[in-house]
């Protein structure tokens, strides 16, 4: 029998919204949480406390945009800065993930349900599903570990 269920939450990293999902380990499923407005990558950490307390994640999980060949962009080394702020904040174990596709699948997610066209994206943020789905691939490899 493996280690007990950890509950995670997923951040989505951005410089106007931070996508936020909440999944476990025990399922490996993710769902979208809200998203968090951030003035230029800075979000109000009193929001980001709230869901702490509300939903006592064990760990956060923090996706990094890196380039498509795999090597840090300025983003990536933003959300990389977010995970250090999150951990130092908090004292919560943060892991980052690579999340090149997340929100690409996002997107691709909102379209084929028929809600998603390049305009609505306002109206549907994808960013809290490109945190479930960065972080669902987080809990995919933490199963795999165990």
């Amino acid at each position: 029998m493996g280690a007990a269920a950890q509950r995670v939450l997923g951040f989505d990293y951005g410089t106007r919204q931070i996508g936020v999902a909440v999944g476990q380990t025990l399922t490996g499923n993710a769902r979208p949480l809200k998203e968090l407005r951030a003035r230029d990558g800075i979000p109000d950490w009193e929001q980001i406390a709230a869901l702490l307390r509300e939903w006592q994640p064990d760990a956060l999980v923090v996706g990094l945009p890196l380039n498509m060949d795999g090597s840090p962009s300025d983003m990536s080394a933003r959300a990389e800065k977010f995970a250090r702020r999150l951990h130092g904040r908090f004292q919560l174990p943060v892991h980052c993930v690579d999340e090149r596709l997340s929100t690409f699948e996002a997107k691709q997610t909102l379209r084929d349900s028929g809600r998603g066209t390049p305009a609505s994206y306002r109206d549907n943020p994808v960013d809290s599903l490109a945190a479930a789905l960065l972080l669902e691939t987080w809990l995919a490899s933490q199963i795999k570990e165990t």
